[in-house]
């Protein structure tokens, strides 16, 4: 028998066709289904409030160690929440990028003393590298004081 032959019968086999129709109808359901189940679960939300509370845990620990910044609190607004990208022609499938930081509040005792300005945005700058645009120090606020 030839081999167009024995193809051309194993096509026409009633058996064969019903299981390449039912391998289809599972194909396209679960290309379907697939649109509807986030089997990767999305945490870029977490990540993003958490790389943010880390660093600002570190940029407080950092300035509150500079003499004569007293009292302390620091605030970052983020550029972006994170994401994870998908490459292609890679052996990681997936990166995740980082967000950026879009600036920083540092409100603190010494926020009125030029000096203690310079040295607290010149350390968050360096430690961020970020630009002194994107930096804002200002003085505790007397009521503030007040309630310790």
């Amino acid at each position: 028998m030839s081999k167009k032959y024995e193809i051309k019968n194993i096509l026409e086999n009633p058996k064969f066709v019903k299981m390449a129709v039912a391998v289809c109808l599972v194909a396209i359901a679960l290309i379907f289904a697939s649109s509807y189940i986030d089997l990767i679960p999305d945490k870029t939300i977490d990540y993003s409030s958490n790389y943010a509370e880390a660093l600002e845990e570190r940029l407080l620990s950092i300035v509150s160690d500079i003499d004569g910044v007293g009292d302390v609190k620091i605030f970052l607004t983020m550029d972006n929440s994170g994401e994870n990208m998908y490459l292609e022609n890679s052996d990681t499938k997936t990166k995740t990028v980082t967000p950026t930081v879009r600036g920083v509040v540092v409100v603190c005792d010494g926020g009125d003393d030029p000096v203690i300005i310079n040295r607290v945005t010149e350390a968050v700058t360096k430690s961020l590298d970020i630009p002194f645009s994107k930096v804002c120090v200002t003085k505790l606020s007397e009521y503030m004081e007040d309630k310790k």
